[in-house]
């Protein structure tokens, strides 16, 4: 009986967990550049002296799906979304090199480029400062140029360069954050093949439609393993019944 309990209860254990990431990616349907956690099962022997016939569920590490969503225009020339594959590098609260997809940009009340969560854009030189009193232009290569409110193009000045980069996506891991980083803890080099849309956001790659049915399949197996731990419970008590009759 135990042997059952040890697959049903961990494969219980790892659904709710699954269901947890899944009801994540539902809250991020409409946070633009999210990428939806992906997550696997698969049975493992416990290991030890007593244990070689039991096996137990385990998740397997929690991947990324890092297809790109719809390209949503907007005008607005503070938005911008990545062409094809490739990150913005911006600074996380610990002050450390993080990246994201997320193009919702504004400008502090310091004249610091942003994301719209108050997480300051990296550039060359660290985080991007503008002049105050500027209309912002945002540029394929990620040059953040100034002009002065009522002026015309010639009188344009240069901020800086948003930091692009494309590292490989088999070195990235996400952060209890959201944001995403190198495995080696080390920033990723610049890219210049890194191309923005201006005036555009990237929207969630979670289709809905699916992450419900996906929602509903795991309700469903919970209640399965559930009653695999009721029919064990059971079972143990008919064979006490019959060990007592003897």
């Amino acid at each position: 009986m135990d042997r059952v309990i040890y697959i049903a209860m961990t494969g219980a254990r790892e659904v709710t967990r699954q269901q947890a990431a899944m009801s994540h990616n539902l809250a991020n349907i409409s946070t633009h550049g999210f990428k939806q956690e992906l997550n696997v099962f698969r049975a493992l022997p416990v290991v030890g002296e007593g244990a070689r016939t039991r096996a137990f569920v385990l998740e397997t590490t929690p991947r990324s799906d890092f297809t790109q969503g719809a390209i949503q225009q907007t005008g607005r020339a503070l938005d911008v979304a990545l062409r094809g594959s490739g990150w913005i590098a911006v600074q996380d609260a610990a002050g450390q090199e993080a990246y994201t997809r997320m193009g919702h940009l504004q400008v502090s009340q310091n004249g610091i480029l942003q994301t719209t969560n108050g997480l300051n854009l990296l550039g060359d030189a660290g985080p991007l400062s503008t002049p105050p009193d500027q209309d912002i232009l945002i540029g394929r290569d990620g040059t953040v140029s100034s002009v002065p409110i009522g002026q015309d193009l010639n009188a344009v000045a240069i901020s800086g360069r948003i930091k692009l980069v494309n590292p490989p996506e088999a070195d990235l891991v996400r952060g209890e954050d959201g944001l995403f980083r190198l495995k080696s803890g080390q920033p990723a080099e610049a890219d210049a093949d890194v191309g923005l849309i201006s005036g555009a956001l990237e929207t969630s790659n979670v289709n809905p439609a699916e992450a419900m049915v996906s929602m509903v399949s795991l309700a469903r197996q919970f209640e399965l393993q559930m009653r695999v731990i009721r029919a064990a419970e059971d079972n143990n008590r008919s064979a006490d019944k019959v060990l007592m009759a003897n």
